[in-house]
């Protein structure tokens, strides 16, 4: 199939191609440093030259200016004479181009030489398209520190030939952070995570790959009930459930059935088979009311059982565990579960906020008022914490006007 023209005025198209492109070059064995350096001279004469002449190929065009540009740099006219024999001004694709080597790519910055904090920000630069700043933001870190640690890692592949694919782990955990990328405001990211897991599940027959690819379905089912239309948050007990991808939540079922299916006594179910079960089970309740709570606990019980020390570990787990136990057994034994963790996780936002959801829960409105509010002033996040401030309004009023006990 060929290219079709590329508008230069739709950057999601241009930007889309970055990543094809720098996996083919890589994959012919070009430096990888050396490689984007190029591509990056390469986009700069796109800018330059396609509103007048748009390429018949674009993807093409930019593999052969950027290997040009490669070849200047060696400054060799033995190895200018040889690339420029294979390429032509506007070459049709070649069998690797015409393939999409974004996966590929994104092994190969999962190389096992990278530290894990090094694998996440080449991928989600090379392969997510993020600026540095952007790639700083997901990662919480300043954007100094992360350039030197792109930097550091594309001299640390210097010079290597990528055919040693990276930990699948590694891959799987840094396919999540590209789709919680694109969770938070750039939903092309999370369509890229989920495309890309899609290809990974064809890839290997490893049931985490299909566990991760059902998760991200079934909670971009609820992409579009998460807001309403002034942006604010909307959280999942007062969602519009009519507003569900229903076709994303059937497809994800699916597929996660697919994963339990290949799992034995020796080989249980890992995280993401999980949370992708505790997912279904809340995509596949009418109401908050009619959820499978204690299947949703039974669950939780399993995932904090895959941690050495859950509380440090995961804490979002034993959080939503808590929220679990206060469904089934009743908001005050959900408090309880909250209070054996205060003194690891208390100075979190997120424990107050789930402190201030089971005292609502449990009719303890004036006392869900003061959580929230405890929240939101610990909360970083603009979004998050003007949602926990009109919660704890909310609460405050209600408690005002409720009778006298």
């Amino acid at each position: 199939m060929t290219d079709q023209p590329t508008p230069l005025r739709d950057e999601g198209a241009l930007r889309a191609l970055v990543p094809q492109v720098l996996a083919a070059m890589v994959r012919r064995g070009e430096d990888f440093d050396a490689a984007e350096d190029a591509l990056q001279e390469a986009l700069l004469e796109a800018l330059r030259v396609w509103p007048e002449h748009p390429p018949q190929h674009p993807r093409a065009w930019l593999t052969t200016v950027a290997t040009r540009r490669l070849v200047d740099a060696r400054r060799s006219e033995a190895a200018r004479r040889r690339r420029e024999e294979r390429t032509d001004a506007e070459p049709a694709p070649a069998a690797t181009e015409a393939g999409d080597d974004t996966l590929f790519l994104l092994f190969c910055c999962c190389h096992p030489d990278l530290t894990p904090a090094s694998q996440v920000a080449l991928t989600l630069r090379a392969v997510a398209g993020l600026t540095t700043r952007e790639v700083a933001e997901a990662c919480y870190v300043p954007e100094a520190t992360m350039a030197q640690r792109i930097s550091r890692a594309k001299r640390t592949l210097r010079g290597r030939r990528l055919d040693q694919p990276g930990d699948l782990a590694v891959v799987l955990r840094v396919l999540y952070l590209v789709y919680t990328a694109g969770h938070v405001g750039r939903v092309d990211l999370a369509a890229e995570a989920i495309r890309l897991a899609r290809q990974l599940t064809l890839a290997t027959d490893e049931p985490e790959a299909r566990g991760l690819l059902a998760l991200m379905l079934l909670n971009h089912a609820r992409l579009p009930a998460r807001s309403d239309a002034e942006g604010r948050i909307v959280t999942l007990d007062r969602q519009d459930r009519s507003r569900w991808d229903t076709r994303e939540i059937a497809e994800g079922v699916a597929v996660l059935q697919s994963a339990l299916a290949l799992q034995t006594d020796e080989r249980p179910p890992g995280r993401y088979q999980v949370e992708a079960a505790i997912a279904a089970l809340h995509d596949d309740a009418v109401s908050v009311e009619e959820t499978d709570w204690p299947q949703v606990l039974a669950w939780y019980d399993d995932l904090l059982d895959l941690s050495a020390d859950p509380v440090r570990q995961d804490p979002a787990g034993v959080l939503g565990r808590a929220v679990a136990v206060g469904h089934v057994h009743g908001a005050a034994a959900g408090l309880r579960e909250t209070d054996r963790l205060g003194d690891v996780i208390g100075d979190r936002h997120r424990w107050h906020a789930a402190r201030a959801h089971l005292h609502e829960l449990g009719g303890e409105l004036a006392e869900a008022a003061m959580a929230y509010a405890e929240a939101a002033r610990r909360a970083t996040q603009v979004t998050e914490r003007d949602h926990l401030v009109r919660r704890a309004a909310e609460c405050r009023r209600a408690a005002s006007e409720a009778p006298p006990e």
